[in-house]
């Protein structure tokens, strides 16, 4: 019966994901950008409940942009949960147009790609994002560069901070965990590092029980001034005390 229902949860997960490709090359050509984020947003909060992770948000999400999100990094979930709390426009690593279905979805959230490792790039892409968050957008990046283990942040890259200098706006920093519903404990279900797999990872994340998920959104900082070397290490420290509250 256990596995019944674990395969009931993939196949819904599956349909869920085949609606949202065929909604991206059908529907969203006709679309203003605003209804598609809608949409967006409305697919990955069912997407959450499909695979039965609730979610909690605190604090305040950005009405509007211009505004650069910044969060820590757990799982390959984290964009979902991010999005199911509050659209915006990630930037990833350009591997994920390589990924079919997964580049699919990624283009139709807005997605901006970055290549990892590249120097030339980071800046293309710095300049793109300050391009973005002039004209109203909200971003969204994670600093670690890469997925942490759910108890401790790993330093912080500033060079994406930039963005938010050149463009002269905010930064918001947000928190995210993965607990255990009813004894508040963190859950190492969805986690996704090291030498863990993408097929364990899915795995332990649809067997685990009473797997919640919780979105905390801080207070958006100005520059004032600061090096980007300076105020990532500021937004580091606000992301580990909304970590822990």
């Amino acid at each position: 019966m256990k596995l019944l229902g674990i395969s009931w949860k993939l196949l819904r997960a599956m349909l869920h994901t085949g609606h949202g490709f065929l909604t991206i090359k059908i529907v969203f050509p006709k679309l203003e950008q605003a209804d598609r984020d809608a949409r967006v947003h409305a697919w990955s909060g069912q997407m959450l409940r499909i695979v039965g992770i609730e979610l909690e948000v605190i604090g305040i999400p950005p009405a509007g942009g211009p505004v650069l999100l910044v969060s820590n990094h757990i799982s390959w979930l984290d964009i979902l949960v991010i999005h199911a709390s509050r659209h915006c426009r990630f930037v990833s690593k350009s591997d994920i147009k390589g990924w079919p279905v997964v580049n699919t979805l990624a283009a139709g959230a807005g997605t901006l790609y970055l290549e990892r490792g590249s120097r030339r790039d980071a800046h293309r892409v710095v300049g793109q994002m300050a391009d973005r968050l002039r004209e109203g957008d909200i971003l969204a990046v994670f600093p670690e560069g890469t997925t942490g283990d759910g108890i401790t942040l790993k330093p912080f890259h500033a060079n994406l901070i930039q963005a938010a200098i050149e463009a002269s706006v905010p930064v918001q920093p947000m928190a995210l965990k993965f607990i255990d519903a009813d004894s508040g404990a963190t859950s190492f279900a969805p986690s996704y590092v090291g030498d863990e797999t993408l097929l364990g990872s899915i795995w332990r994340t649809l067997t685990a029980k009473g797997l919640k998920t919780v979105v905390t959104f801080g207070a958006p900082q100005a520059h004032q001034g600061q090096t980007r070397r300076v105020w990532s290490e500021s937004l580091r420290e606000e992301i580990e005390r909304l970590r822990r509250d």
